[in-house]
């Protein structure tokens, strides 16, 4: 099975989804080699403009390490999209299937168990239109309307079914009116967990703490939660944050003295493109010089976009699912030994983080 995920925290989401049921998972960062088992690869297209999210997902097709991407082989084709409606969809739903062949996709970002719906072709999150959410002022794709025949006009004519989903059930019978060789499967995760089999290898059982002596925890996104781990928080200065100074001017001194230390992003007054590239860059050069100082047991991303930015910073590519802490927060490791836990930023921390 191949699953192509827009960002790194959407595949490590699925990697764990697919770790749960007893698959044998890699997780990749941009790589072109499949292997034996689910190969989840992480592309980085939600944070690039059209053109270039198109470029990468044809590249990645067309690549000769895939040449089982076609219809009418035993390889499931699996694109993981945001449940937040978020990304270039259309588009590069539109550049697989014209790549593999396939005739049409059903795209259904809804994840019920989390509260997502799609109920007459409107998006909920927790009975509230998704742009009377929070989504409403995300950075890059503001959510404007709830609408999803409004947010993605060209998608019908170009083959691609919306289809509502309300609950699990719902789900399991849009698999079942469209399970065909002809047709590709995106969304989120519930969708996807719904493709596999019954749970054999549950990940939950005997968890180990999520944090350890030195963790190095980057919240990187501007809506993020304030933590109580008993860890040194290092806010984020203004002036980093408004772009007119450089890190010198960040007090990290605590991560020295303790070996662990959680970056957070204080300030929400900008918006655009070019501050949250801004913010992402920034974070991530800032944990490749906490980690060359003094190198973490444990690296803790919030965020797929600051997620990405810090790993293609630090080099680290390739990693071993170790469990799902958990829903859609996956810890892995890193070829050096380093444990990485990521979440998406729109997910709660879940039990093992106190939020207030």
């Amino acid at each position: 099975m191949i699953v192509i995920a827009d960002d790194i925290t959407g595949a490590a989401e699925i990697a764990g989804i697919a770790f749960s049921k007893g698959q044998q998972v890699s997780l990749v960062c941009g790589c072109d080699t499949a292997t034996n088992g689910t190969t989840v690869i992480a592309t980085d297209t939600r944070s690039m403009s059209e053109a270039e999210a198109v470029a990468e997902t044809r590249r990645i097709i067309s690549h000769s390490s895939f040449p089982f991407l076609i219809p009418h082989s035993s390889f499931l084709i699996f694109k993981k999209t945001d449940s937040a409606l978020r990304g270039h969809v259309v588009a590069e739903l539109e550049a697989l299937m014209q790549a593999t062949g396939y005739r049409c996709a059903v795209y259904l970002p809804a994840n019920p168990s989390k509260g997502r719906i799609i109920k007459n072709g409107v998006y909920y999150i927790n009975g509230k239109p998704i742009h009377e959410t929070d989504f409403s002022f995300d950075p890059e794709f503001p959510a404007k309307t709830s609408v999803l025949r409004e947010r993605f006009p060209d998608a019908e004519e170009k083959g691609i079914v919306m289809p509502d989903a309300c609950s699990e059930e719902d789900i399991r019978y849009i698999i079942a009116q469209y399970n065909d060789e002809e047709t590709l499967f995106a969304g989120a995760a519930d969708l996807f967990s719904a493709l596999l089999s019954p749970q054999v290898n549950p990940l939950t059982s005997h968890p180990s703490p999520l944090t350890s002596k030195d963790t190095l925890i980057l919240c990187g996104s501007t809506q993020s939660k304030a933590l109580k781990l008993g860890i040194p928080v290092a806010p984020m200065p203004l002036e980093i944050y408004d772009g007119s100074s450089d890190l010198s001017l960040w007090d990290t001194e605590a991560y020295a003295k303790s070996g662990s230390l959680i970056l957070t992003i204080p300030h929400t007054h900008r918006t655009g493109k070019e501050v949250a590239v801004h913010l992402r860059s920034v974070m991530a050069e800032m944990a490749c010089q906490l980690v060359g100082e003094q190198q973490p047991d444990h690296l803790i991303i919030e965020g797929g976009a600051t997620a990405w930015a810090t790993l293609q910073a630090l080099g680290w590519k390739d990693f071993q699912i170790v469990r799902q802490i958990a829903p859609g927060i996956v810890q892995m490791r890193a070829t050096n030994g380093t444990l990485v836990t990521l979440k998406p930023g729109s997910y709660p921390w879940g039990p093992l983080f106190t939020t207030p």
